[in-house]
C-alpha cells in the first residue's frame, strides 16, 4: 500500500478544490425539492462547477455518465442522474460530488431530506452524520485507521444501525482514489499508522436495516440487499500535527472541532 502524503503547501492547494467541491453540494442540496428530476441536479452541478473554474471529478471516471451521485431512499450511492427519476417528498437522497481544480481532487457527499420525511429517516441522518463527525476526530496523528472505522461503527451499533462494509472512505490527491482504504468499521489501535500529511474521504454509510448490498444490472447503483433506507455524509479531511482539518469545506469551517 502506497500512500502519497501531501505537504502543507499541497494541503493548502487540495482546498480549492474541497471549495469548490462543498459550495457545489450545498448548492445542489438546496435544489433537492419535490419533483426536480436528478438528471436536472446533474446539469446543474456540472455547470457550477465549471463555471467556477473546475471539471468535475466524476463524470468519465470509471464510465460514470454523471458530475453527480444521486442515490435515494434504499439506494446507497453511485446513482446515474436520470431525468426519469424525480423527488418525492419523503425521500432523502444522497448527493455525492467532486471537483477538480489544478490537478487536486476534492470529494464529499451529503444525505439531504426531500420535503417532510419520517421520524425514522430523521434519525438515520442525524446518526450517520454524527458517525462522520465521529471518524474524523478519531483521524489524529498516532491513531491508526482503526480507530477511525472503531469511531464510526461504535455510533451506528449506539443506535442500532447498519454499517455498510462493502464500500468504504479512501485516500484523494491528484487522484479521486489513492491509498489507503478508509474503513467505516474496525477495532481500535489497529491498521495503518496515521501521519500527519495523509489525506482521508471518510464517508460512512449507514442504513435503517442490514449491512448486504447489491449491484444493480448498470453495474453501478448500489442498494440495501433488504430494500430499508440508507444515508452517506462524507468529508476530506488532512490529518495535521495540530488535529484534523476539513478540506471539503468553504472558507471559515476547516476547524471540526
Amino acid at each position: 500500500m502506497a500512500v502519497i502524503k501531501k505537504t502543507p503547501a499541497e494541503i493548502e492547494a487540495m482546498k480549492e478544490a474541497g471549495r469548490l467541491s462543498a459550495a457545489v453540494l450545498r448548492e445542489v442540496g438546496a435544489r433537492c425539492v419535490p419533483g426536480a428530476s436528478t438528471l436536472e441536479l446533474d446539469e446543474f452541478a456540472e455547470d457550477y462547477i465549471r463555471s467556477h473554474g473546475g471539471i468535475p471529478t466524476f463524470k468519465g471516471y470509471g464510465g460514470f455518465p454523471g458530475s453527480i451521485c444521486a442515490s435515494i431512499n434504499e439506494q446507497i450511492v453511485h446513482g446515474i442522474p436520470s431525468p426519469a427519476v424525480k423527488l418525492q417528498s419523503g425521500d432523502i437522497i444522497s448527493i455525492d460530488v467532486g471537483a477538480t481544480v489544478d490537478g487536486w481532487a476534492g470529494d464529499n457527499a451529503w444525505t439531504y431530506a426531500v420535503g417532510t420525511i419520517s421520524p425514522e429517516k430523521k434519525r438515520l441522518l442525524e446518526v450517520t452524520e454524527k458517525s462522520m463527525w465521529a471518524g474524523i476526530s478519531a483521524a489524529r496523528v498516532g491513531n491508526r485507521l482503526g480507530d477511525i472505522g472503531h469511531a464510526v461503527q461504535s455510533v451506528a451499533k449506539k443506535a442500532g444501525l447498519g454499517v455498510v462494509r462493502d464500500y468504504t472512505g479512501h485516500g484523494i490527491g491528484r487522484n479521486m482514489h489513492e491509498d489507503p482504504n478508509v474503513p467505516n468499521y474496525g477495532i481500535r489501535h489497529t491498521g495503518m499508522k496515521l501521519e500527519a500529511g495523509m489525506v482521508l474521504a471518510i464517508e460512512p454509510m449507514l442504513t435503517l436495516g442490514t449491512h448486504k448490498t447489491h449491484v444493480m444490472s448498470d453495474g453501478w447503483l448500489v442498494v440495501t440487499q433488504d430494500g430499508k433506507p440508507a444515508a452517506h455524509f462524507e468529508k476530506t479531511v488532512a490529518i495535521t500535527e495540530d488535529g484534523p482539518i476539513l478540506v471539503s469545506v468553504e472558507p471559515d469551517r476547516e476547524r471540526p472541532i
